[in-house]
């Protein structure tokens, strides 16, 4: 039964790749090499923007914000190559400062000023859409983009898309992070119980705070692979990844480590919704099944995350 817990979607993602490789309707499109590298190429920024999320959510505290913050570093990192003619590795560090300077901004508000992180981060979701649209007057910045840095994310390394790759690095980075150093045992403590980790002389005030730093880090990093991926900075990304990116969190609660958020659920999260609305499409579904797929998922995820960590409570 535990075995079945912690692997559960894993095995349920097996099937739907199988039953849509061998459908006569689906298969030959499915099995393609470009579809196989459209799937994982697709959701690598989706996926690091998840991954945001899972660290300030160990500790219990939500960062809704990660999803505009993805979006003021696309728009940062366009607007550095396109009007401010920065290097391309430069204009890469700005979209990844932008998003540790609002990490920063996030965690003193949550973590110092103890404002409730839920609140704060929709706040800080609101203003950062607001800001870019000022920015851009809700147009993408096209003009100025390097062709090469739009066609890197194009090409494949050892066979597999580069954006899969950089997510792959970044989630064994992150996986490392939180499991084997003791900064992921900190953030595990506090969320168990902030009160008795702060007893036990966990500076939880900075380990909260470090949190949303990472976070925005990395939602920054998502950032710059979306221009790369995109080849422009488009003012309507922010609002993009908010949804599939709690989804993947909370479907990655059930599996793996049920009931914890942790790394490799998220990811496979993300990848088993993207086989399914892709499997769906070229089953000639509606546009409209996405959205209620993504929303049928969370609630789903939600759910089972819900009772399996109350379970786990009462066991203990």
């Amino acid at each position: 039964m535990r075995r079945l817990e912690q692997f559960g979607l894993p095995l349920l993602m097996l099937l739907v790749v199988v039953a849509l490789s061998f459908n006569e309707t689906t298969g030959a499109v499915f099995r393609s090499p470009a579809n196989i590298n459209n799937l994982l190429g697709n959701q690598s920024v989706t996926a690091l923007v998840a991954l945001a999320m899972v660290v300030p959510l160990i500790a219990r505290y939500f960062d809704l914000s990660v999803s505009a913050i993805t979006g003021v570093s696309n728009i940062a990192v366009a607007s550095a190559l396109s009007s401010f003619h920065f290097p391309i590795w430069a204009a890469i560090l700005v979209g990844i400062a932008a998003g540790a300077i609002i990490g920063f901004v996030n965690g003193f508000l949550v973590a110092k000023v103890r404002l409730n992180g839920f609140v704060v981060t929709l706040g800080t979701y609101s203003v950062l859409l607001g800001l870019v649209t000022w920015y851009t007057d809700g147009r993408p910045i096209t003009a100025g983009i390097p062709p090469r840095f739009a066609q890197w994310s194009s090409e494949a390394f050892i066979g597999l898309p580069r954006p899969f790759i950089i997510l792959v690095v970044i989630a064994l980075t992150v996986w490392y992070l939180l499991t084997q150093l003791p900064f992921g045992r900190r953030l595990e403590a506090i969320g168990s119980n902030e009160s008795a980790a702060r007893l036990v002389g966990i500076s939880t005030t900075r380990t909260v705070w470090l949190a949303f730093v990472i976070s925005g880090v990395l939602a920054g990093a998502g950032g710059a692979l979306q221009t790369s991926r995109g080849g422009a900075g488009d003012p309507s990304v922010g609002t993009a990844f908010l949804f599939p990116a709690l989804t993947a969190v909370f479907l990655g609660a059930t599996m793996i480590k049920p009931g914890k958020y942790n790394v490799w659920g998220t990811v496979i999260g993300i990848f088993f919704v993207a086989t399914s609305v892709s499997g769906l499409t070229l089953l000639g579904a509606d546009v409209w099944v996405q959205p209620v797929f993504n929303g049928a998922c969370l609630v789903a995820a939600v759910t089972l995350s819900t009772i399996i960590a109350r379970t786990r409570d009462a066991s203990a």
